[in-house]
């Protein structure tokens, strides 16, 4: 697990990158190498090596051929799968999001920028509604209680800048799949008061008739379940190589977890909850049921 770093002096680190390199770490160290034996094969620094090992700066071609070289692997399967890697970390770095223009979102934009590029997420809330499915007046509600350090820029820079994230799930990219489960807490606690409350379960009603959208609700009556002491997504993509992300929100940081064992965990965790939650139709049912309360 890793604290979200993205920017580091002029280099950025992102997932495929550091996926890149803990590839070429494996391969290093199942060779007996080590980061200078790297660094003479290619004329470069240590230091050099040791960004590219850490995912900080895109690799070339010709590197990864010369450190595949040096380390003995030969099989055009895992040279190819490392190319072409390298490729689609390349092109994801030269791209220019929209989420540029929204300096509102501070250390979020890392985040965006995955959403974005993801082309399936799994989200399960306990006390809040899922980002992309926020209505802009309980956005601005959640705003109003965000300590100073967070609530950088203009509020309404923020709302708009989440409502754009949200096309996602009606653009033509195509539309990323989004299967949410929310505990019941999320859909009783009066986030902005009873109005905006009523308006925002009314929109969760509407979105979850959506084909590419799976809301889920986890009632009370389930009792305690594991899973109850987090909240997480999980971001999945489509490139060859790319693995699953889990990113979750804790007090004053955030938390990624890269693929291996320990996204799996969470993978599994998320539908083990998702299998204790009510059916989809259940669901929209429930969540009809306490917005007519309101």
């Amino acid at each position: 697990m890793t604290t979200s770093q993205p920017m580091q002096g002029n280099s950025t680190s992102t997932v495929l990158g550091r996926r890149l390199g803990e590839e070429l770490i494996k391969l290093r160290t199942a060779a007996g190498m080590t980061q200078p034996h790297a660094a003479k094969a290619l004329t470069a620094s240590t230091t050099k090596v040791a960004k590219m090992e850490r995912g900080w700066v895109p690799m070339r071609d010709p590197d990864i051929r010369t450190l595949c070289e040096l380390y003995g692997v030969a099989d055009p399967t895992v040279v190819g799968g490392l190319l072409e890697l390298a490729k689609v970390d390349r092109e994801r770095r030269k791209a220019k999001g929209w989420w540029n223009d929204f300096p509102g979102l501070g250390d979020m934009h890392e985040y965006v920028a995955l959403e974005s590029a993801a082309t399936a997420i799994n989200a399960w809330q306990l006390t809040f509604v899922p980002g992309l499915l926020q209505t802009p007046d309980y956005i601005r509600a959640l705003r109003q209680d965000a300590p100073p350090a967070e609530r950088r820029g203009d509020d309404e820079d923020f709302v708009a800048a989440r409502l754009a994230r949200q096309r996602r799930l009606d653009d033509g990219q195509p539309p990323i799949s989004l299967r949410a489960v929310m505990y019941e807490a999320a859909l009783r606690n009066l986030i902005g008061g009873a109005e905006v409350m009523r308006a925002q379960l009314e929109h969760l009603g509407q979105v979850a008739r959506q084909a590419n959208v799976s809301l889920q609700v986890l009632p009370f009556s389930t009792g305690a379940r594991h899973g109850m002491n987090c909240t997480f997504n999980v971001l999945s993509f489509a490139e060859p190589g790319a693995m699953d992300v889990v990113y979750m929100e804790v007090p004053f940081t955030r938390l990624w977890v890269e693929g291996g064992e320990a996204a799996a965990r969470h993978v599994e965790l998320f539908e083990r909850i998702a299998a204790q939650a009510l059916g989809e139709h259940d669901s929209l049912e429930f969540i009809t049921s306490l917005s007519r309360e309101l």
